[in-house]
């Protein structure tokens, strides 16, 4: 069958998904955008593209790789939305990840015929993203794929390798992302909720029922991950930096300084969930039983990301999205303001941080992890909001305070001194 044939057969089977849709009730063209963003300037340079919420950031799957979604429901008719600069948005967005692992999740629902893109433009996007975005794209989630899906496919299948479509995986219920993702961090479009709701009322008695999540346990007086500093310290003498983290910080210390990409790459989901169980329960662990350096590496992340509250605490949330607006001679001052606030124990726990991490980018030549490098791995571990999840466009002033915290330590952190403190 021709190419041309194939165009014409995913267009029919597009008419299809529409008209069981419009059975169902379900016949919006498109999502209305979610509540406008409040860091979302209109002088951003895709605020176009942007402002309709089609691609997000939505935290960490379950490996502590940085996800990002695309909702098909929300891009608005053809002759509303121009698809090159969707395109180069949708680039300019993974360019902040893809010298990091990360995951995308590809929300299929809502792609009508009013707002889909050519055939074409999906060939050049495809073609676009080249190897640098590929390398470091550990897997795409399709969820509720069509039939039009695999007509692609078909389209595709001469120019995708082996290799990348190993990394697709095909869901057919929002469940199913339980077992990848942190699923309450997705923030999935009404419209996507209530259409897997009508695909499994049309399984009824044929799926298994939707697992309800026990509630959580009381944590084990040795626990490590998941609880506040404050319980850490109690249960520890009152050691002021967390077992954990100065365990990890020792050893990437002293094997893991000049290793390339330290903090990129991500590692096995099973063998970090392992490591953990044996921290929570107080036993102990040897980073060279694994042999792979970025075990702690990863393991140091999860510390942080899991934490009850950020190590730069919610209340600084709002201080650090404004350090754009300083002026460039005033933003270390203005870093030191914001943290000198910081609880004493945070204070220690993040100084301890800094210093090594100070240490890793002095050795950028070999490890190729600048403050900058750095601080796109670690922004979102050390601030996010006290509800949902950091937006695109928080980003940048969340990514730029942690940036300048790592390059200026000496001088962000030589005026305040606190009793017991310790450095790496």
């Amino acid at each position: 069958m021709s190419e041309i044939d194939y165009e014409k057969l995913a267009e029919i089977e597009l008419q299809k998904d529409e008209a069981e849709d419009t059975q169902a009730g379900q016949e919006e063209v498109f999502t209305p955008p979610p509540p406008e963003d409040p860091e979302l300037n209109i002088n951003h340079p895709y605020y176009d593209v942007a402002r309709h919420g089609i691609i997000q950031l939505a935290g960490d799957d379950s490996s502590g790789r940085k996800v990002i979604t695309f909702s098909c429901c929300r891009m608005p008719p053809s002759h509303q939305l121009n698809h090159t600069r969707l395109l180069e948005y949708l680039k300019y967005t993974l360019d902040q990840y893809v010298e990091n692992d990360y995951t995308v999740v590809y929300f299929h629902y809502g792609l009508k015929s009013l707002n889909k893109p050519s055939l074409k433009w999906l060939q050049t996007a495809y073609k676009e993203f080249d190897r640098k975005y590929k390398k470091n794209l550990k897997a795409l989630y399709v969820v509720h794929p069509t039939n039009f899906i695999k007509i692609l496919w078909n389209i595709f299948k001469p120019l995708i390798s082996h290799k990348f479509g190993k990394k697709v995986t095909y869901l057919n219920y929002l469940s199913d992302l339980a077992e990848h993702l942190k699923y309450d961090q997705l923030n999935i479009p009404q419209e996507v909720i209530r259409h897997d709701e009508n695909l499994r009322r049309k399984q009824k008695g044929k799926l298994p029922p939707v697992v309800k999540v026990p509630p959580p346990r009381p944590p084990l007086p040795t626990q490590q991950f998941g609880v506040s500093l404050q319980y850490i310290k109690d249960k520890n003498k009152g050691e002021l930096i967390p077992p954990v983290m100065k365990e990890t910080v020792s050893y990437l210390k002293s094997k893991g300084l000049q290793v390339e990409g330290l903090f990129r790459r991500s590692a096995s989901f099973q063998t970090i969930k392992d490591v953990q169980k044996l921290y929570n329960q107080g036993k102990s662990v040897n980073f060279d039983d694994y042999h792979d350096i970025h075990i702690p590496a990863v393991i140091l992340k999860t510390f942080l990301r899991e934490l009850p509250q950020p190590l730069l605490t919610f209340d600084c949330y709002d201080h650090i999205l404004g350090i754009t607006s300083v002026e460039s001679c005033l933003r270390v001052t203005r870093c030191k303001q914001i943290i000198q606030g910081l609880p004493e124990h945070n204070y220690i726990v993040l100084k301890y941080l800094m210093c090594f991490l100070h240490m890793v980018s002095q050795e950028s030549i070999y490890n190729r992890m600048t403050a900058s490098s750095l601080a796109c791995v670690f922004g979102l571990n050390l601030i996010w909001p006290s509800k949902g999840t950091a937006s695109l466009s928080a980003l940048v002033p969340l990514n730029l305070f942690t940036e300048l915290l790592i390059d200026f330590y000496t001088n962000i952190f030589s005026s305040r001194t606190v009793p017991g403190e310790v450095l790496p």
